[in-house]
């Protein structure tokens, strides 16, 4: 119960921060855009099965590879354009707070990390 709130917390909340320490005066509108970063879980659709309470989607969902973390890395320190750099913040967020639930998935389940792809890695 706390994991899930914590994570949907990190999801939906704590971007709010990111958006007011982001730009104060127009906050709402960022906040807007991060919450927008969230079709980034779009790509959980064609995993198989569809819902796996025990995967970590770090590694194993396209859009929640290494590359694309690294993509989204460069993106947030090197786009100069105010609302693409948030959008590659937006979507580095999202990969720290899912890489925090696998986390604490990973300390109830040795199973769950060993068959994980950041295992791998």
């Amino acid at each position: 119960m706390l994991q899930s709130f914590v994570h949907y917390f990190l999801h939906f909340i704590a971007i709010a921060g990111i958006a007011w320490l982001y730009d104060y005066k127009n906050w709402k509108k960022y906040w807007l855009i991060l919450l927008a970063t969230m079709a980034v879980d779009l790509d959980h659709l064609v995993a198989t099965p569809l819902f796996d309470p025990m995967r970590c989607g770090i590694g194993f969902h396209p859009l929640h590879t290494e590359i694309a973390i690294l993509i989204y890395l460069f993106g947030s320190i090197f786009i100069k354009h105010k609302i693409l750099r948030l959008i590659f913040i937006g979507l580095l967020f999202h990969m720290f707070t899912d890489f925090i639930d696998c986390l604490w998935m990973f300390s109830k389940c040795e199973e769950c990390y060993l068959s994980s792809e950041i295992y791998k890695w």
